[in-house]
């Protein structure tokens, strides 16, 4: 069976990446349409051109620099405020006093906003406060230290705005980490859990029965068997508890955290008629009774319903006795396709499966009930002490198709 690795990406603070690039667009082409319809009351006017050119070269050009935090370097943020500190300042050239006093805009107007949100962006609230700072200072000299109304508001709007955003996107990061780590637990998790259901079904029975035989026969057999035993127990121990690794960071921290997952893909691609894996475990006290059509899944559903089954005759043979009998019916349902294993031996005791797996003993809780968690299914036993038990398993069809 194929394994392949899966990687997910989130990143909360990408759409804000996205955002900051369409309203450094809007607002140049804002300023620019600010210059034109007051194009005759503007004092010189060359300087608003040559400047709202710069700023159009400039706002096009760096737009992949504002893609991403990685793009977005240290640098590219000091010449981007710069300019739009000198457009401030550059106003008082442009414009007469008379028109600054009135209330006339800075000639780069709120794109000057864009770039205090990338610093806060980049480098959060402590970033967003030291530009909004700088804007703040440059607004002050603009307006001969006594600013209007409208600029103090315009600067507490943009230092307030630029804080919260940084102090968001700082919380963002902080619970991406959080739930990457819990992404890849619940990985390590099922993988372990996974690797538990194959070890019982094969190397803690070995090990039992070696126990087992070498009791019988004795000698140099028994002490191969108390070996055997204490491996036995071990391994269980380990099943049980297990180690989650430690969680990896993202390689390219500007696409969000990065979990990755190990799964199991198909090979052959199509589904798998559930009748072919389940045929083999017909036998003279096992009966088997299904439908005349085919039951079809895919092929990874199929093989660990069918690995449930097994589990389940397993526990017939161990704990019914060698004369009990089995009967495996399948019904394939329009919703879903239910395997019920049914037997009639002494039935389980009540409790005694809590004691079981408290003792490490995970066969009915990892190689039946896991399983079919796994697949988005459910798992039902019923037991009733002197009148067998019964196992359902019931696999909704919608959830094994993801199994794919």
């Amino acid at each position: 069976m194929a394994r392949r690795e899966r990687v997910m990406r989130m990143s909360v603070e990408q759409p804000l990446w996205r955002a900051l690039m369409g309203y450094r667009v809007l607002t140049m082409v804002y300023a620019i349409g600010l210059f034109v319809s007051a194009y005759d009351e503007v004092a010189r006017p060359g300087v608003t051109i040559a400047y709202l050119a710069v700023l159009a070269v400039w706002t096009l050009a760096t737009l992949p620099r504002v893609a991403n935090a990685a793009s977005c370097t240290k640098r590219f943020l000091t010449v981007d405020l710069a300019i739009a500190l000198a457009g401030i300042l550059l106003t008082r050239v442009a414009e007469t006093p008379e028109r600054i006093d009135a209330g006339a805009p800075t000639l780069p107007s709120i794109w000057t906003a864009g770039a205090v949100l990338a610093f806060a962006i980049k480098g959060g609230w402590r970033w967003a406060a030291f530009a909004s700072t700088l804007v703040a200072a440059a607004n002050l000299v603009h307006r001969s230290g006594v600013p209007t109304r409208d600029t103090v508001h315009m600067v507490l709007l943009v230092w307030i705005a630029s804080i919260a955003i940084g102090y968001v996107v700082e919380v963002a990061r902080a619970s991406e980490r959080t739930l990457a780590r819990a992404l890849e637990i619940e990985a390590a998790t099922r993988e372990r859990e996974r690797l538990a259901r194959d070890i019982h079904d094969s190397v803690l029975q070995v090990l039992a029965m070696v126990q087992r035989r070498g009791a019988v026969i004795g000698g140099e057999a028994a002490e191969l068997g108390r070996m055997a035993g204490e491996q036995e127990v071990a391994l269980r121990t380990l099943v049980s508890g297990g180690m989650v690794p430690v969680s990896r960071v993202s390689e390219d921290a500007a696409e969000g955290a990065v979990v990755r997952t190990v799964e199991e893909s198909d090979d052959d691609g199509g589904p798998v008629d559930l009748r072919a894996l389940l045929a083999p475990f017909a036998a003279a006290r096992v009966s088997l009774a299904e439908p005349g059509a085919p039951v079809l899944l895919p092929p990874s559903a199929a093989r660990e319903l069918a690995a449930a089954v097994s589990a389940a005759l397993d526990n017939v043979r161990k704990h019914a006795g060698a004369g009990a009998r089995a009967w495996i019916l399948v019904e394939d349902e329009p919703d879903a396709v239910i395997v019920t294993v049914r037997d009639d031996g002494p039935g389980i005791p009540e409790g005694r499966l809590a004691q079981a797996e408290g003792e490490g003993r995970l066969g009915v809780a990892l190689s039946i009930c896991g399983r079919l968690r796994d697949l988005g299914g459910t798992a039902e036993l019923i037991s009733t002490p002197g009148q067998g038990t019964e196992v359902e398993l019931k696999v909704p069809k919608q959830m094994a198709r993801g199994q794919r």
